[in-house]
C-alpha cells in the first residue's frame, strides 16, 4: 500500500510527505533579530513559554545545551508564569501561530513583572505585540503545522538567546552544517522509495494499528516526545512517551500485570552518546518484560553529534507517522479538533 504513489496522493492532499522531506532546508534558516537592542541587563534565569511543538525547540535546547547553560532554563507549558521571573529573567514567548492563549497569558504577566522579552512566532498577536512594544523577535516562516516548523524554531530560539548573551551563536553554525547530511538521509524516506529500502515504511507497518509508546534516555527525551506529538496530529493515533532512567522506577512495574498481548508497539529511541548505564537499562529492561510486553523495537539515532541525531529522529518522526496516516487513511495535516477546541475556548 505504501508503494502505490496514486493512493498516496489521495490521502495526504497537501503533500506532507514533502514538507517533511524539506525540513532538512530550515537547519539553514538564516535568524534576524528585530528589534534585538537591549538595555544590557544580566540574564540570571531564562523561561520559555509554548504549547506542544512551540514548546519542543526549548526542550532540544535544554538537553543539547546543558553544558554550555549557565543559569536556570525552565520551559512553561500553560498560563501562569514562575514567582521568580522578574527584570533579570529572559522571558521568551514562543508560539508558532503567535495566538495561542496560554503563552499570551504567560507573556503579559512576564511583562508586567518588568522581565526582559523576546517573542517567537510566524505572525498573529505575538508579532503584532512584539512590533507594537519593540520586543526583541525572530519572524519565522509561515504556512507550516508547528510540528513541522521545529528546526525554524530551534534555530530562532538560539539565535535569540545569543543576542542577549545566553548561548554562542556558533551553536546555530553547527545547526547549518547538518542541512546536506539531513537532506541525503531524508531523501531515502521519500514516497518515490519502495518499502523494501524505506525505513520509515518499515517502521509504519510496525506499529500501524496499535498504540505506540516511545522511550528515550537523558538525550533523546525531547525526541521520543516528538515522536508522540507527531504521531498525536499527522496520523491522528493516540501515543505516549516516557524517559529512561524514570521508566525504571515505576512504569517498568506497569507492564507486567498482563499478558503479551497488548495492543502495543514499543520503540526505544537510542543514542550512541547516552550514558553507559541508560544504554544498559534499554537492554536490561526489554530482556526483564520479555512476555510481559511487546519486544521493543530500536531506532538507532544516525549522527555523530547529538545534534544530528536529534534532527535525524525528529525528521523521522514526521515521516513514519505521516505513512501511519496514510494506512489510517487520514489526512496527516489538518487538526480541525484543536482548532474546534480554541475557537470554543475563546
Amino acid at each position: 500500500m505504501l508503494d502505490d504513489l496514486n493512493l498516496i496522493k489521495n490521502r495526504d492532499p497537501s503533500d506532507a510527505l514533502s514538507v517533511a522531506g524539506n525540513e532538512s532546508l530550515q537547519a539553514g534558516f538564516e535568524v534576524n533579530i528585530w528589534n534585538g537592542e537591549n538595555d544590557g541587563r544580566t540574564i540570571q534565569n531564562v523561561v520559555i513559554a509554548g504549547m506542544g511543538g512551540s514548546a519542543l525547540a526549548a526542550a532540544l535546547v535544554k538537553v543539547w545545551l546543558k553544558a554550555e547553560l549557565k543559569i536556570p532554563f525552565e520551559i512553561l507549558r500553560g498560563y501562569d508564569i514562575p514567582a521568580y521571573v522578574g527584570s533579570n529573567t529572559l522571558f521568551i514567548a514562543s508560539s508558532y501561530s503567535g495566538n495561542t492563549e496560554e503563552t499570551l497569558s504567560a507573556l503579559e504577566q512576564a511583562e508586567s513583572r518588568d522581565a526582559q522579552l523576546g517573542i517567537l512566532a510566524s505572525g498573529g498577536q505575538l508579532i503584532d505585540i512584539a512590533s507594537s512594544y519593540k520586543i526583541a523577535h525572530v519572524a519565522l516562516p509561515g504556512d507550516l503545522q508547528p510540528r513541522m516548523a521545529v528546526i525554524y524554531n530551534l534555530c530562532a530560539l538560539i539565535g535569540l538567546l545569543n543576542n542577549f548573551d545566553v548561548l554562542s551563536i556558533s551553536k546555530l553554525d553547527e545547526i547549518k552544517t547538518t542541512v546536506d547530511w539531513l537532506q541525503a538521509e531524508s531523501a531515502n524516506w521519500a514516497k518515490e522509495v519502495k518499502t523494501d529500502d524505506n525505513y520509515a515504511k518499515q517502521l509504519a507497518l510496525l506499529a500501524v494499528g496499535k498504540t505506540p509508546v516511545f522511550y528515550g534516555g537523558a538525550l533523546t527525551a525531547p525526541v521520543a516526545y516528538k515522536w508522540k506529538i507527531s504521531w498525536n496530529e499527522n496520523a491522528k493515533n493516540v501515543a505516549f512517551w516516557n524517559e529512561y532512567p524514570e521508566f525504571n522506577h515505576n512504569e517498568f512495574l506497569g507492564w507486567t500485570s498482563h499478558p503479551i498481548e497488548k495492543p502495543f508497539a514499543v520503540f526505544d529511541l537510542v543514542s550512541n552518546l547516552e550514558h553507559s548505564q541508560i544504554l544498559k537499562r534499554f537492554e536490561v529492561s526489554d530482556r526483564l518484560l520479555s512476555g510481559m510486553r511487546p519486544k521493543a523495537t530500536t531506532i538507532n539515532l544516525a549522527g555523530e553529534s547529538l545534534i544530528e541525531q536529534m534532527l535525524w529522529g525528529s525528521i523521522l518522526a514526521d515521516f513514519v507517522s505521516i505513512y501511519v496516516s496514510i494506512l489510517n487513511n487520514v489526512d496527516p495535516t489538518p487538526v480541525y479538533l484543536i482548532e474546534k477546541l480554541k475557537h470554543e475556548l475563546a
